[in-house]
């Protein structure tokens, strides 16, 4: 039978460490007490380790804030392991982040990071300034050089709206990070990452117009992702007979990090197909 003090007060059926008090960070806590647990610990480390690739996303601003546009396609060497991955993550109210590289590390790297804004905004009673979750996605990434050094990389991209911005329509935020945890802010208005970025970041040096509205922006970020869809295998362009279409996340000031419905994703989609076909240079 279960002892009478343990069930008056369930806390002390607890391990000591979730009643210890320490900072704020829930990486902090995981790492101290259940290592284990961590994206890309060596304890999982097998040596070479093929796994699902992710590619190309997208990130660029316009006039009230910043988007965040990928295709679905993972590879595994020269197979195509899913068609319709999910590679962008809203991550707090005013926040996202896509990711490229190894997807199983990467999509657990991206959870652990929204709980660790979460956990943070719970226990100080406020969220994190924009510099704050940028630099807690960096010391995440720069625990796993690990992993990324025996070949397991990620290359997370983040997209924020800046609240304490002085100017709301400039208010979008990008910022790149390399496997080693260096943390840069993008200050031409877009960037790409994945196998499929340089096509990619070539489309949108054209295309892309800081003083673009929305609508206009969306478009641009799939017509880049058809663009590098065009020339890089591992990236996957529209699959109008699948109906399997890019993802987009738009932030901005008064609706916050918002996933585009996949009718609103798919319009644009079939008209940028459609135009290729009579124009197919863009």
């Amino acid at each position: 039978m279960e002892p009478s003090s343990t069930r008056n007060f369930p806390g002390q059926a607890l391990p000591p460490a979730y009643l210890t008090p320490g900072s704020s960070s829930f990486t902090d806590f995981l790492r101290s007490a259940a290592p284990e647990l961590m994206p890309g610990h060596p304890e999982n480390d097998t040596g070479q380790v093929d796994a699902p690739h992710g590619t190309t996303i997208v990130a660029l601003t316009f006039r009230g804030g910043v988007l965040l546009a990928g295709d679905r396609r993972a590879t595994m060497g020269n197979l195509i392991a899913q068609r319709d991955m999910e590679k962008l993550y809203v991550t707090d109210a005013y926040s996202a982040v896509g990711i490229a590289g190894t997807a199983g590390i990467a999509m657990e790297m991206v959870r652990l990071y929204s709980i660790e804004l979460e956990h943070y905004e719970k226990l100080e009673g406020v969220p994190l300034s924009l510099d704050g979750k940028t630099n807690k996605l960096a010391t995440m990434l720069r625990g796993n050089l690990q992993s990324a050094i025996a070949g397991l990389a990620v290359l997370p991209l983040f997209a924020g709206y800046d609240v304490d911005a002085q100017d709301p329509e400039r208010a979008g935020r990008i910022v790149t990070y390399d496997i080693t945890g260096g943390r840069y802010n993008e200050t031409a208005g877009y960037h790409a990452v994945g196998s499929g970025s340089v096509f990619a970041k070539s489309a949108l040096k054209k295309r892309h117009d800081p003083d673009a509205d929305l609508d206009s922006a969306i478009r641009n970020a799939v017509e880049s992702l058809y663009d590098a869809a065009d020339d890089d295998t591992a990236t996957g362009g529209p699959d109008l007979s699948r109906q399997i279409y890019p993802s987009v996340v738009t932030i901005t000031g008064p609706e916050g990090a918002v996933r585009l419905p996949e009718d609103q994703t798919a319009a644009v989609a079939e008209e940028v197909v459609s135009r290729r076909r009579e124009i197919p240079g863009g």
